[in-house]
């Protein structure tokens, strides 16, 4: 499989995911993006022996966009320490069932994360293993029953775009986990990591990426999505 690279130096690898690929090697033993990045670099560059490349956020499996990969430990500690902070900006474009109640807003919610059905849930405030999940959002089109928004989250939980937009009740187009009333089996998600911005780990200076998504349904309603 071919893995689009955006960008690469000695300490970072930016790479657009395929959709329907694991990050890391997960119970389904399927092959994993972290696997194939490594072979990829062991091959191109010839390396001997294991080679590093830092895992330092992720995607659900069946996202795709845009991601960066930590090609020293340094970088990967440097980076890990700015998403904890909230200092990398990260934007999706997603696609949703009907719209969220203002053309721009943000969503607040606590999430419970069960384990074992691999669900997000969210609960009150008061919850003992609740996490506080925030994202900002906007409408930038809209079609029939449709909408396309921007989506940046502030804090990184699991399942969270998918579980706070169907909260708010706009399911994404195709989920089938957070919106099965709406959606068909089969449907592919329309959730895709559209830009990440950041510190460089060592030149110090701010670098931005981008990643568009496929002009197949529904990508393919908005002038947007079309004009890129």
């Amino acid at each position: 499989m071919q893995i689009p690279i955006i960008y690469e130096d000695n300490h970072l690898l930016v790479i657009e995911k395929p959709v329907n690929i694991p990050v890391q090697e997960d119970s389904t033993g399927d092959l994993d993006l972290l696997t194939l990045l490594k072979q990829d670099i062991k091959i191109r560059y010839e390396k001997p022996g294991n080679v590093y490349l830092g895992l330092v956020h992720r995607l659900d499996r069946p996202v795709g966009g845009i991601m960066v990969f930590a090609k020293t430990s340094k970088a990967a500690s440097r980076l890990s320490d700015v998403i904890r902070r909230q200092m990398m900006d990260r934007k999706y474009l997603a696609v949703v069932r009907g719209a969220p109640p203002k053309n721009k807003g943000v969503l607040e919610h606590y999430l419970f994360k069960d384990q074992h059905k691999n669900m997000a849930y969210t609960v009150p405030s008061t919850h003992k293993q609740g996490k506080k999940a925030i994202l900002e959002y906007e409408i930038i089109e809209q079609n029939g029953d449709l909408s396309l928004l921007f989506v940046r989250i502030l804090t990184g939980r699991s399942h969270q775009i998918r579980v706070q937009l169907s909260a708010s009740g706009c399911p994404l187009f195709g989920d089938q986990k957070y919106g099965q009333a709406l959606n068909k089996p089969g449907q592919q998600i329309a959730l895709w990591a559209n830009s990440l911005k950041f510190s460089h780990p060592t030149k110090k200076e701010i670098v931005e990426f981008h990643s568009f998504p496929p002009k197949d349904y529904p990508w393919d309603l908005w002038n947007y999505i079309n004009n890129h």
